[in-house]
């Protein structure tokens, strides 16, 4: 009993971290946020921090990985919306670089993400939604709807444009302006990969 109590202290300690850490890093950025702060914050010490997360770029990582998780569930809960497969995987890219628009996206996953934490495709959560996505293509080149490409080539040039997309709104001054471009042209981009564009494009 005491071994899973302590089991379940480290899952809290852990979890009041990452949200602590969530809001600080929205606020005032990662490189600004003060460790000493965050875990103030939540009643913990430096050691809770460094015990659960390595240091500040293990916190960081966890975070990612959080709003990550969070985001491919809201771009499947958009694609199951759609009336075919194709809208679906259209559907899912648009709510992905639309999510650009949400402040806690865009300073943690976008910006600060990239600049401490690496190339985003190396990220695990990164790829958990490619494998995603190459299941869906490889359903769609299966039917007959998508071109007889590579499945793994077309779901992260898919996966690549989406996040890009994104990348670029999140630098944007003007994100809601080039919502719309980067939408019209992902799915311009992405019809390219259609058998008989003119028949199954809605």
């Amino acid at each position: 009993m005491r071994a899973n109590r302590r089991l379940e202290t480290m899952e809290e300690n852990r979890a009041k971290l990452v949200q602590a850490a969530r809001r600080a890093f929205a606020e005032k950025g990662f490189a600004a946020a003060s460790m000493d702060e965050l875990t103030a914050d939540v009643g913990l010490t430096r050691g809770a921090l460094y015990h659960n997360f390595g240091d500040k770029k293990g916190l960081l990582a966890a975070v990612v990985a959080e709003l990550d998780g969070e985001m491919a569930a809201q771009a499947r809960q958009a694609a199951e919306a759609a009336p075919s497969q194709w809208e679906a995987l259209l559907a899912e890219g648009a709510a992905y670089i639309e999510m650009a628009l949400d402040p806690q996206v865009r300073r943690i996953v976008l910006l600060d993400g990239p600049a401490f934490l690496g190339d985003p495709s190396t990220w695990p959560s990164q790829n958990a939604c490619l494998e995603l996505t190459k299941q869906a293509v490889a359903d769609l080149v299966a039917e007959g709807v998508m071109k007889p490409v590579d499945v793994e080539a077309a779901a992260r040039l898919l996966s690549g444009a989406a996040l890009n997309a994104a990348l670029w709104i999140a630098a944007s001054d003007e994100p809601r302006a080039v919502l719309p471009k980067a939408v019209e042209a992902f799915r311009a981009m992405a019809t390219g990969l259609l058998a008989e564009p003119s028949s199954i494009r809605s």
